[in-house]
């Protein structure tokens, strides 16, 4: 068994947009998960892009926007809803609400997502 406090998660940020690596291999002994919590603040988002060999599941916790799909497409995203993006699937998100957009994302295989932060921590 494992068990993480603050003190061991991973945060990473950019303009608007923070994400906590809440398990990952960076704390874990699992080399299957990452676990992300993500805030977007309103007016920010996150370009579109895919992961080419990994899955990742987003949950929708509270707030709204649009997620950014292949070929320019476009699909409203709301708390309680889930996504789901298969190795290579096209996903951003841009918040165009008034409060910040929160998700929780499950990524497997594991990807270290400080390649595309400015700021690590």
């Amino acid at each position: 068994m494992e068990f993480f406090t603050e003190a061991q998660f991973r945060s990473l940020s950019n303009p608007g947009v923070a994400s906590v690596q809440l398990l990952s291999p960076h704390n874990s002994t699992s080399s299957r998960l990452t676990i992300t919590r993500v805030t977007v603040q309103p007016g920010a988002g996150q370009a579109r892009h895919s992961h080419p060999a990994s899955e990742q599941i987003w949950v929708a916790i509270s707030g709204s926007g649009t997620l950014l799909l292949a070929d320019g497409a476009t699909r409203r995203f709301s708390a309680g809803e889930v996504a789901r993006f298969a190795d290579g699937d096209v996903h951003g998100f841009e918040n165009s609400g008034a409060e910040p957009f929160v998700y929780m994302s499950m990524t497997t295989p594991p990807i270290d997502f400080a390649y595309a932060y400015r700021e690590a921590r």
